[in-house]
């Protein structure tokens, strides 16, 4: 599974226990989660996805990785939030990630300062 998301002058990346992506077109400097906004995710096909994943985040020659555990529960329209913890409600995509915002690539977080700076997020089951 495949979809986008943009970049923002005001994307910091720095949250301790998550990460997001929202379709939301705005971002304050208070969104420290958020690595993408105008996300094109569509919620039918996440909800598809079981078990173990890798997401796979990339711009331009920057990349990173995350491995976590989907939550079958999650049915957000405009909010995917990806976690550390094993938090769950309905905006929590996933769960046991093996990284949050501040751990991901910081040369890719850079790159996703520049307005419209188009992020690739490709999502696939995995045995880690």
């Amino acid at each position: 599974m495949k979809f986008n998301a943009y970049g923002h002058e005001n994307l910091l990346g720095e949250h301790y226990n998550t990460f997001e992506f929202t379709k939301d077109d705005h971002l304050t400097k208070q969104g420290d989660c958020i690595i993408g906004i105008n996300s094109d995710y569509k919620l039918e096909e996440l909800k598809q996805l079981k078990g173990k994943i890798k997401i796979l985040i990339s711009i331009d020659d920057f990349s990173d990785e995350i491995f976590c555990d989907v939550n079958n529960d999650f049915n957000h329209e405009t909010e995917m939030v990806i976690r550390k913890s094993n938090f769950k409600d309905d905006r929590t995509f996933a769960i046991n990630a093996s990284k949050a915002a501040k751990d991901i690539n910081r040369e890719l977080v850079k790159k996703l300062q520049e307005p419209n700076a188009k992020l690739n997020i490709m999502i696939e089951q995995s045995k880690k």
